[in-house]
């Protein structure tokens, strides 16, 4: 037994510092945080590739504002990552330029199709995918911060879910705007069937208190 407890002493002993000081952080939580970050750098690495391809002003603004924001975000979160300690530069919150004005209804239009070559990308198309960006982190970052023992981390990531829903909403209405993105609408009657298919309850109902 003596000799045991030596060699498990010797052991931490030898072992690398930086080996020691994340033992209170979960292997799921590094993979999934892992996974996070590259997909931010992804998204940051497309958003340069986008800009030099945008045509209409409005929509390079927004694609610079959002690259902006997002690599302050993407260095807070790194920093929690490695340190697992409040960041030095806190979430921010994120506000768009756009009008909440929805335009309804679908128009026809000519029918889609892949693009045969770089020169055929429009603006609709890239608009497109800075929405596919923008969503898909939307929902990653929920996911992972669901995953994330250490508290300071999970925060900052829950913290960040609403600043990609408020992206996604902005470059969607920019793409209804241009009809890039049409909104179909129930008939009325059907509409109201829909809205009045619930009814509130008591908070209380049969609970034994």
């Amino acid at each position: 037994m003596q000799n045991l407890n030596q060699n498990q002493n010797q052991f931490s002993n030898t072992m690398p510092m930086n080996q020691i000081k994340v033992k209170n952080r979960g292997g799921h939580e590094l993979f999934d945080g892992h996974e996070t970050i590259s997909s931010i750098i992804n998204m940051l690495d497309q958003y340069q590739m986008y800009q030099q391809y945008i045509k209409d002003p409005e929509l390079k603004s927004i694609a610079q504002r959002q690259a902006s924001f997002v690599t302050q975000a993407y260095n807070t979160i790194v920093e929690c990552y490695k340190t697992g300690k409040d960041p030095a530069v806190p979430t921010q919150q994120y506000r768009m330029t756009q009008n909440n004005n929805v335009i309804y209804g679908v128009k026809p239009g000519q029918p889609k199709k892949p693009s045969q070559s770089i020169s055929e990308i429009s603006d609709q198309g890239l608009s497109a995918y800075m929405l596919a960006n923008t969503k898909t982190l939307a929902t990653l970052l929920p996911m992972t911060a669901l995953e994330i023992n250490n508290p300071v981390l999970r925060r900052v990531l829950a913290d960040s879910v609403p600043n990609f829903i408020e992206m996604s909403y902005e470059i969607f209405l920019y793409q209804n705007k241009h009809g890039y993105y049409q909104v179909p609408e129930l008939m009325e009657q059907d509409a109201s069937i829909m809205l009045n298919s619930y009814a509130t309850t008591s908070q209380t109902g049969n609970m034994t208190h």
